[in-house]
């Protein structure tokens, strides 16, 4: 797998620079004993590695059958699996799979399925910690329903949390999704819920890690 720098994050991180230069620079010329700007620097240095780890971008290639397989949007950590009534675009019941997301984890969102994207729509709301159940609901969030190639449809909600303070969805009503391309970004730690067919086999558990855009976390009928 490549690694790059997500889009989303160059100019954060360019601007990130900028300031701990113009900080730094000052402190290490007019401060002194010497050793008080060395741990400024060091401080900064060790900050500004976090926020390029942050915006990783990984290169990933699913490998494994495409055909109805449902994959991980996210780095991150099952922490729901339910039935829930999804009201928003299914008017069904469903099974909500949700990965939280931390601070050290990816944060690009890949597509789960291959399909046509039906309905994408952002909604305003809270910024409550994502890993409350009531966060899909009442956070700031996007929702994208996607149909698959069977036909069966699913819903996929990136949700913020309470450091997140931007979703960035690309997602397109008509355009195709793949499994290999990026439906969106969430800055600084987050949730993303994805609402399965109640027939659909689903293949992890509570506490699972997952991988975005490698583990296949279910098979559709």
């Amino acid at each position: 797998m490549k690694v790059k720098i997500h889009r989303e994050g160059l100019n954060i991180i360019f601007g990130l620079l900028f300031i701990l230069v113009v900080i730094n620079a000052p402190a290490y010329i007019f401060i002194r004993p010497l050793e008080i700007p060395i741990t400024f620097l060091v401080i900064s240095a060790i900050f500004f590695l976090l926020v390029v780890n942050f915006f990783r971008s990984p290169r990933r290639h699913f490998k494994g059958n495409m055909h109805k397989a449902v994959v991980s949007s996210v780095d991150g950590k099952v922490v729901a699996l339910e039935e829930v009534y999804e009201d928003e675009f299914l008017h069904s019941k469903a099974i909500q799979l949700s990965v939280f997301m931390s601070v050290f984890n990816v944060h690009a969102n890949w597509f789960p399925i291959n399909g046509k994207i039906l309905y994408v729509k952002h909604h305003s709301g809270r910024f409550m910690a994502a890993y409350l159940p009531k966060s899909s609901t009442e956070n700031e969030r996007s929702t994208i329903a996607i149909e698959a190639e069977n036909g069966q449809k699913l819903v996929i909600r990136q949700v913020a949390g309470a450091v997140a303070r931007r979703i960035v969805t690309y997602a397109q009503e008509g355009e195709d999704a793949h499994i290999d391309e990026h439906l969106g970004f969430i800055k600084f730690g987050s949730r993303v819920d994805i609402y399965l067919p109640l027939d659909a086999e689903v293949k992890v558990k509570i506490g699972d890690l997952t991988i975005g855009g490698i583990t296949e976390i279910a098979k559709l009928k």
